[in-house]
């Protein structure tokens, strides 16, 4: 099939749209806990009402098979739409776990259709570039998110009058400027109904290692010890992401004075932005040795990083966190490359399950928010180390079936 460009461009704008709208949740949490007047157990289950929805990663993908992508990614930008407009409109902790499930549901859906549409449309020779310039785009908007919450709150409702100051001033309470995020989730979202409902999108034929199959398939893979294994390590990842990304600013705030509107928000958006370029670093990395080894080097660094933030003075803080995700940026693409090299076939429903996993980033944070209630935010945050430790662990008994080619593997076969 020919390259579509146009769709390779929709596909990158869509992984853009998806991190903007999921990973905002860290740096507006301290402000979320102070318009409600939430505890930080509370304040764990906007994560958790978010993150759960990706338990819908299996159930979308029959949804693809049967009605085809552009009407999944309709449906998907339409749940995102609802949510953050009810949100925008009525903004309440009720209606706020409500609002974050609906958008969950739609980021579920959407990841399990771009990937094949990206193969499809850029060529399969260019996916696994086109999969790389994916997680940049995914990075810049992770890291450009919390900018654009920090210039919000510092602007609206004072003498700032620009068109969309001035726009967001009739619609934000003075006492809830935060909620002009979600007015922006809103218009983003409509948008993209619209310029998803004007392109033509080709057919896709999924190839066989794609296709999601339930029952008796399902049913063996769930019984396979390599893949519930894996599917923990998914788990862990997105856990010791979310578990750090989502309580760094609040942290800062309680045990260092840190405003988080300002350098909290600063200190997130520096989190993604170190994990987009560990990411190109961890490229080179996986060319020159195995990717078990890389794995247990940057988990080892992760872990150092974390202590010291969570133990070191304010200064050490405000580097150490960022630098937590520098250190987590090649997990996922390394445990997943690990996990589907490790079983022989049904990858369409493995990778089904793996995404499940990413239901870790509702779990962990939810535990933090509840252990923070007995012991501090502090020593809560510990329980990193639990899920770091697993992934330190995968790097020592993954086998898999095909290893990464490295630079040395390559002459060793063509001196072969």
């Amino acid at each position: 099939m020919n390259r579509n460009t146009l769709i390779v461009v929709l596909i990158l704008v869509i992984f853009f749209v998806i991190s903007f709208l999921t990973n905002i949740l860290g740096p507006i949490i301290p402000d979320l806990v102070d318009s409600f007047q939430l505890s930080i157990g509370l304040a764990g289950f906007l994560p958790f009402a978010f993150f759960v929805a990706y338990s819908a990663s299996i159930p979308s993908g029959l949804l693809v098979e049967k009605y085809q992508e552009k009407r999944v990614l309709l449906g998907a930008f339409l749940l995102a739409f609802l949510g953050a407009l009810l949100f925008a409109l009525i903004p309440q902790f009720s209606v706020a776990l409500v609002s974050l499930f609906s958008i969950g549901v739609g980021m579920a859906m959407l990841q399990v259709v771009i990937n094949p549409l990206l193969r499809v449309t850029g060529g399969e020779e260019h996916f696994a570039f086109n999969s790389v310039l994916a997680q940049l785009f995914s990075g810049a908007a992770s890291f450009i998110s919390p900018f654009l919450y920090s210039y919000f709150v510092v602007n609206l409702h004072t003498t700032n009058t620009s068109f969309p100051i001035a726009v967001l001033n009739r619609l934000v309470p003075v006492d809830l400027k935060w909620v002009s995020l979600y007015w922006v989730f809103a218009l983003t979202t409509l948008l993209m109904i619209v310029v998803v409902a004007l392109i033509k999108f080709p057919t896709v034929e999924l190839k066989d290692d794609e296709k999601v199959e339930v029952g008796g398939t399902l049913t063996e893979l769930l019984r396979n010890k390599t893949v519930l294994l894996f599917f923990a390590g998914i788990f862990a990842y997105v856990g010791t992401e979310q578990g750090i990304a989502n309580w760094i600013s609040k942290f800062l705030q309680l045990y260092h004075g840190v405003d988080p509107t300002t350098t909290g928000a600063e200190v997130v958006a520096y989190f993604w932005g170190l994990m987009t370029i560990g990411c190109v670093l961890g490229l080179v990395l996986l060319k020159l040795t195995d990717s078990r080894k890389v794995l247990m080097i940057f988990t080892l660094g992760a872990i150092i990083a974390l202590l010291a933030g969570l133990f070191g003075t304010k200064e050490v803080a405000l580097y150490a966190f960022p630098a937590t995700g520098f250190f987590a940026s090649v997990m996922w693409s390394i445990i997943f490359s690990l996990a589907l090299n490790s079983v022989p076939q049904h990858h369409g429903t493995f990778s089904g399950i793996l995404c499940t996993g990413i239901v870790g980033g509702a779990l962990v944070p939810l535990i933090i928010g509840g252990l923070a209630e007995l012991v501090g935010l502090r020593w809560a945050m510990l329980v990193i180390l639990f899920t770091l430790g697993y992934i330190f662990s995968i790097g020592i008994w993954a086998k898999p079936l095909v290893t990464n080619a490295t630079i040395k593997l390559k002459s060793e076969r063509v001196n072969e």
